[in-house]
């Protein structure tokens, strides 16, 4: 894929995520590596909405967190994307945002369950950041949320929000929505009473197999993509 494609494809992914409720003002960002240069990362500005990215806004940053190309100003929480980048090879895109039902899980020390599609995705794969509340400002912060997402997809901040990993944007999008519908449905459940057993974790497994094949995170981005043209029209 080259630059304009993989610009493309965030400036989509903003609209997307927006659409499926993980704004929260102009905060939330979202990262790319660079196909020809890993050392190097599209990240959408500071001061603008997801849905506001654009192919002249887009910053390109190194694994210091610093601007080398771009004139917008840089997210503060740079160091979430620069220090996962460096931890962990096998990424190629990040994103955090602040949807409310996975901080509401956030906030308790109940593990993510399967209770359903979005929660087998995550079945064992959901790390937990409990240092601060605070904004992640500093490399040894962004360090300590790469160390605690460990080599899970994704990894919750407590009290303040997700942060999800993947090797594709549409992977990226994909999973972070059903994550927070994964947090959603376990919540209405808990709330509701006494939630039967899971299922055997041969059966989950087989499940996060299934749902994990890169045509399928495709195939579901580009079908959100085409609902955002259709509702436009």
């Amino acid at each position: 894929m080259n630059h304009t494609d993989l610009k493309n494809k965030i400036i989509d992914a903003g609209r997307v995520l927006v659409a499926e409720g993980q704004d929260d003002f102009t905060r939330g960002h979202i990262s790319a590596r660079l196909p020809d240069n890993p050392s190097l990362f599209f990240m959408k500005p500071h001061s603008l909405g997801l849905d506001e990215i654009t192919m002249e806004n887009i910053l390109t940053i190194d694994l210091e967190g610093e601007v080398v190309a771009g004139t917008a100003r840089r997210h503060s929480e740079v160091y979430i994307h620069s220090e996962i980048f460096r931890a962990r090879p096998d990424v190629h895109c990040v994103l955090h945002t602040h949807p409310p039902y996975s901080v509401a899980l956030s906030s308790n020390e109940r593990p993510l369950k399967c209770f359903n599609q979005g929660g087998a995705l995550f079945y064992k794969s959901l790390g937990r950041y409990k240092d601060s509340i605070n904004l992640i400002r500093s490399k040894q912060m962004g360090a300590d949320v790469a160390r605690d997402l460990g080599p899970h997809r994704a990894v919750l901040l407590k009290n303040h929000g997700i942060v999800v990993t993947a090797q594709t944007i549409e992977e990226l999008v994909v999973s972070a929505i059903m994550l927070e519908e994964a947090a959603r449905i376990q919540l209405i459940a808990e709330a509701a009473g006494e939630c039967s057993p899971e299922f055997p974790e041969a059966d989950i497994r087989k499940l996060q197999r299934d749902i994990s094949r890169p045509d399928q995170f495709v195939i579901n981005f580009d079908y959100l993509v085409r609902r955002l043209g259709q509702r436009a029209g």
